[in-house]
């Protein structure tokens, strides 16, 4: 089972991007998780798309469109997920074929707020039921005070989270399942 990762935070050290590379540790037999680079994508605009999709949009797509299922790790930035994150979203979904119809996918994410994650994936969610995602819902992980859970590696401090991200992956994997057998 192919998984394409797709974080919404460019930095180096992204707390988002480590929770993906965790996930690549602990997914369950059985998945491969890669990690999309979107990096390059510039921003959505309707002018360069009437000319063809970008060299890296395009390596993008035919990513998403070789992937069982995906897992979003988007940080909140002022109360929603990030430009980034929709960015990358906006350029794959547009015609022709909107790769991620009917897909699995699953969300996770660190911020330094309290809350964690929890209103940038409650707009995610918004996002890709649009897209017609089936969405893995439990357990949700909110990783909140980012800067304290994680150490000086990108290894998540706290047990409790790394058990979540390991439950999530299996409903990703069993929703994987159910929408390749529909």
């Amino acid at each position: 089972m192919k998984i394409l990762g797709i974080s919404g935070s460019l930095r180096a050290d992204s707390f988002n991007t480590a929770l993906l590379r965790i996930a690549q540790k602990v997914a369950p037999a059985g998945m491969e998780i890669e990690i999309a680079d979107i990096k390059a994508f510039p921003v959505y605009d309707e002018d360069i798309y009437v000319n063809g999709f970008p060299d890296a949009v395009a390596t993008f797509r035919a990513q998403i469109a070789a992937a069982d299922g995906f897992l979003f790790a988007t940080p909140e930035y002022n109360y929603g997920m990030s430009g980034v994150i929709k960015n990358a979203i906006d350029w794959a979904s547009r015609p022709p074929e909107q790769p991620f119809d009917g897909k699995a996918m699953a969300m996770l994410g660190a911020s330094a707020g309290k809350l964690g994650t929890a209103l940038a994936q409650q707009q995610l969610r918004q996002v890709l039921v649009g897209l017609n995602g089936q969405i893995a819902t439990k357990p949700q992980v909110f990783i909140g005070g980012a800067f304290q859970a994680f150490d000086e590696n990108g290894a998540l401090l706290d047990d409790t989270a790394n058990g979540l991200i390991g439950q999530l992956l299996v409903s990703l994997q069993e929703l994987c399942q159910r929408t390749a057998a529909a």
